[in-house]
């Protein structure tokens, strides 16, 4: 835990970790290269608030991972290539690198394989995580960005492999907006990613959706205000 303590402490400064494949960052942003401008926008904007997301939730920031070290990185560069597209510049290299990070940040290493004579009496810490993964939502909408798709693909590979029988999806708002709009707006968010999940596999009855709206914000703010990190669907283990 030193490595994260000393990396927050030094405000997650860029230097701290390199890529040891620099190519490898600029191919990884080629896709999102090929974007029009609002679109490029968009996505590399969803990415800026899942990196935002993780470097704020504690169960990352805890894990003896190297997610928390991605995911300030992903929010590093991604930031940048905001910064470049406000002046209406595609930076090949931050863009390269924000995708390239917020890839590498959505990984979560599988449970190890285990002899079945060697079975824990408990399953492995992985399987017990109680948030298998959250998606962070464009303002006002309830289409899940490209992003999504990654973590989707990994809450369904864990469904399997943990034998998860029940998936609790739960759609949430920011603060700007009527309660009664953002209850209806966290429903069909929290809908899209079910629906998400049914197609990928999940059974139906595995998965339960709800919709909290604006009363269960994950960082406090006044009413009224949009804050990218509100805007989310948690997927979590029943």
């Amino acid at each position: 835990m030193r490595w994260k303590a000393a990396f927050m402490a030094t405000g997650g400064a860029v230097a701290a970790l390199a890529w040891a494949a620099p190519a490898r960052a600029q191919v990884a942003g080629d896709d999102l290269m090929a974007l029009d401008g609002q679109s490029l926008k968009s996505e590399i904007g969803s990415r800026y608030d899942e990196a935002l997301g993780l470097t704020q939730d504690s169960a990352i920031v805890s894990a003896d991972s190297n997610r928390f070290t991605w995911a300030a990185q992903a929010k590093a560069q991604c930031g940048i290539a905001l910064g470049f597209l406000k002046s209406g510049t595609k930076d090949p290299v931050s863009i390269g690198k924000c995708e390239d990070a917020a890839r590498r940040m959505r990984v979560i290493a599988p449970p190890p394989v285990i002899a079945a004579s060697e079975a824990p009496a408990v399953r492995p810490d992985a399987c017990s995580e109680p948030i298998a993964g959250i998606v962070f939502f464009d303002f006002d909408s309830a289409v899940p960005p490209e992003s999504a798709n990654q973590t989707i693909d990994s809450v369904v590979n864990f469904t399997q492999v943990c034998n998860w029988t029940g998936l609790v999806v739960t759609g949430h708002t920011d603060r700007s907006g009527s309660d009664a709009y953002n209850q209806a707006l966290s429903v069909r968010r929290a809908n899209a990613i079910g629906a998400l999940l049914e197609s990928r596999g999940v059974p139906a009855g595995v998965v339960h959706v709800s919709g909290k709206g604006e009363t269960e914000p994950k960082v406090p703010t006044i009413d009224g205000e949009r804050n990218p990190t509100n805007r989310r669907v948690e997927i979590t283990v029943k």
